[in-house]
């Protein structure tokens, strides 16, 4: 499968019409971007279950912004509109499939019940290992 260019017009639907949604930001004069876009491209190629877009940071600048992309290459791996992995730096083709794996593999489920209690209004914090009581 082909990779999807994202923009700001197309990001939303992309992202919310698609379970599991994994994402490049690049730009065209970036030597690491260059290098990982052919290992971005065969992953695409071997997992038609992911939508495998690009966001050329150049171009796109307020998308980039709002993700806080300050390195490029920098993926992100959505499913089911949560971000599960954001880091920078091109990943070896091995490191990728792996990736890939787990988040495929992971229970949403508990994930989306995690948000849940995250966000809910009667949601304490904690204190940090360690941290001994006030």
């Amino acid at each position: 499968m082909a990779t999807v260019d994202l923009t700001d017009a197309n990001f939303e639907q992309i992202v919310t019409t698609n379970d599991k949604v994994i994402i490049d930001f690049w730009a065209s004069w970036c030597g690491p971007c260059r290098q990982f876009a052919p290992i971005f491209e065969a992953a695409s190629e071997k997992h038609p279950d992911f939508v495998f877009a690009k966001v050329d940071s150049d171009a796109q600048q307020t998308l980039a912004g709002q993700f806080g992309i300050r390195s490029i290459p920098t993926l992100m791996v959505f499913r089911e509109k949560v971000i599960l992995f954001s880091e920078a730096g091109a990943l070896p083709a091995a490191q990728l499939d792996a990736l890939i794996d787990q988040a495929r593999t992971l229970d949403m489920a508990e994930v989306h019940r995690e948000i849940a209690a995250q966000n809910s209004p009667g949601a304490a914090a904690t204190d940090a290992p360690g941290d001994a009581p006030a």
